[in-house]
């Protein structure tokens, strides 16, 4: 699997997005992870995770499976990026040090031999992952059986936003062959593109930067690096709200929370409840 992973990145035909979180734990504070705890509990409903296992699809940076173990989960956590099992492994001993109830390691959501040895789980959480792995809807397929029952599938997927994606995965292609020098070229306009109508609209209501800081406030993440997240995103597949709504009902799940981005680009969010 690592000799896949780097044959891909020397190809240039995936975004190394480990490297990238990497950089974004450099702004990681308490604060951060604070939101991201928030961000858990309202999508989820809950105070707290005590007593749930809670499966992290795709752990990036480390910072949601860190929040919801810190809410009490027992946390498993997973990626395909060695540089993000890498900075998942640095949370985990920066505030969870030896801890028998957070396991960390490489693995692919593409593997379904791997994915049935790690048995249910309360909450299966993949942010903004599937629609990175070049089988966007073989990797919806295969988390279907992962939750226990009754439990809680959390998912995130890019808008179909139709020409405007087609449009984007071109950029994203682009900024992945291009040479590290020169993908500011191709960074430095989309960061403005994607940042500078909220900011004008800011300042003309009288709220300088309120999109902005509203944004980390989210969910505890980094604007700057989302943006380079966003434009260098690749593989990249995209699907409409009800695609993901229909293909999950077939599957016996109940569609609990909604949470769009208003037909914009971006991801849609899911809570979906095995019944």
């Amino acid at each position: 699997m690592i000799d896949t992973f780097e044959k891909e990145i020397e190809q240039r035909e995936r975004f190394e997005f480990g490297k990238n979180w990497q950089r974004f734990l450099s702004v990681l504070n308490e604060n951060r992870i604070a939101e991201a705890e928030k961000s858990l509990k309202q999508m989820l409903e809950v105070e707290d995770l005590q007593g749930k296992s809670f499966l992290d699809i795709g752990s990036g940076s480390g910072l949601f499976s860190l929040a919801a173990r810190r809410l009490g989960a027992k946390v498993y956590s997973f990626d395909y990026d060695t540089d993000s099992v890498a900075c998942t492994q640095e949370l985990k001993r920066l505030y969870f040090v030896d801890d028998s109830d957070w396991t960390v390691e490489e693995g692919s959501v593409l593997n379904l031999s791997y994915l049935q040895s790690l048995g249910k789980f309360d909450i299966v959480y993949s942010w903004g992952v599937l629609h990175h792995t070049g089988a966007m809807w073989k990797a919806l397929e295969n988390i279907n059986t992962l939750p226990a029952e009754n439990g809680k599938l959390f998912i995130s997927i890019y808008n179909n936003q139709g020409r405007a994606s087609n449009g984007w995965k071109s950029i994203k292609k682009l900024y992945n062959v291009l040479p590290s020098l020169l993908k500011y070229l191709v960074l430095y306009p989309s960061f403005i593109r994607l940042w500078l109508p909220s900011t004008i609209r800011d300042f003309i209501t009288g709220k300088p930067f309120h999109t902005w800081k509203n944004y980390v406030a989210s969910r505890g993440m980094s604007p700057w690096w989302d943006v380079v997240d966003w434009v260098g995103g690749y593989p990249f597949e995209v699907a409409k709200p009800e695609e993901i709504f229909d293909f999950y009902r077939q599957r016996g799940y109940r569609l609990e929370q909604l949470r769009t981005c208003a037909g914009g680009h971006g991801c849609n969010e899911f809570v979906f409840a095995k019944i």
